[in-house]
């Protein structure tokens, strides 16, 4: 009776399964396709979508993604409650989420970078000011205030890119300015200073340079976040006007039907979810890479 006998790999696969997860490890591959695919999503958003994200059709309502026996191939994902197909209302709050927080993190940075250099740099009044403003405003209900503006000034655009704004400056200023009080002291910032450089080219060259990789990491865990904002504003309904599609509102729109057709709020719920871990997870590799301190690679 012959003898049953099993091939284990050899050092050869070994080796390359061993310099795959080192690489993978190494990289944040995952977290960067997922993201390169939304913003491709985002920019080309009218040719990759395969129907009018607001055209209804109400004959179509509530039919299943295609692998269901009652689904369709040309609704992949299913469409919702109105007969709107569910994959391009997605790619399209790809479009919408990339543009309002893009906008909103630009303008958050702007500020939040300026208040945290002169207040590091300056000082005593000046930084005692900027920083309880700073504290105040981290003490207050956000939320609430975002949804009193929206009523206010009603949905629109501008309305949520300034509310967004509101979100995102105050972070990167008690960063940049623990980086700026620390770098302020260097001998080369007092060697421009002796040379006669005025304040505005000290911060610009020589200290602003030295906090570009706080301001980075900051950046890319602090857009994350503003994703799940502007999602749950669209949620609450003080987002996106409909019926321009965006994540939140999504969900918002298929939470009543849960039961019945729960791929309306589960495929946008789920985009949230993978480009929110995706940033998150690209903003610790950047900490680790850039923090001797943290550096674990």
């Amino acid at each position: 009776m012959a003898e049953l006998t099993i091939e284990r790999p050899g050092p050869g696969w070994t080796s390359a399964i061993t310099k795959t997860w080192l690489f993978f490890r190494r990289w944040p591959v995952l977290s960067s396709v997922i993201l390169v695919l939304f913003i491709i999503a985002a920019i080309f958003a009218p040719l990759l979508a395969p129907h009018d994200p607001v055209r209804a059709v109400l004959r179509d309502r509530n039919i299943p993604p295609a692998w269901y026996a009652t689904g369709s191939m040309t609704h992949i994902l299913g469409t919702d409650y109105v007969g709107r197909d569910v994959l391009s209302r997605v790619i399209h709050g790809a479009r919408v989420s990339l543009l309002v927080v893009t906008i909103s993190t630009a303008s958050g940075l702007l500020v939040g970078v300026t208040l945290g250099l002169i207040a590091g740099y300056a000082g005593r009044l000046t930084d005692e000011i900027i920083m309880r403003i700073v504290d105040v405003w981290l003490g207050l209900p956000l939320i609430l205030i975002a949804l009193v503006i929206v009523i206010v000034f009603g949905q629109s655009f501008p309305t949520l890119m300034a509310v967004l704004a509101l979100f995102a400056w105050s972070p990167f200023v008690r960063n940049v300015r623990a980086e700026t009080l620390s770098l302020k002291g260097r001998d080369y910032v007092s060697l421009a200073r002796v040379a006669g450089a005025s304040n505005t080219r000290i911060l610009v060259i020589h200290i602003l340079p030295g906090v570009i990789n706080t301001i980075i990491v900051i950046a890319t865990l602090r857009t994350g976040q503003l994703i799940m904002t502007e999602a749950i504003l669209s949620f609450l309904g003080a987002g996106i006007p409909p019926p321009t599609p965006a994540w939140g509102a999504m969900v918002n729109d298929g939470r009543g039907y849960l039961r019945d057709a729960w791929w309306i709020a589960f495929f946008p719920g789920l985009a949230i979810f993978l480009v929110t871990m995706s940033l998150n997870f690209l903003g610790d590799w950047f900490r680790d890479r850039f923090d001797p301190r943290l550096r674990q690679l």
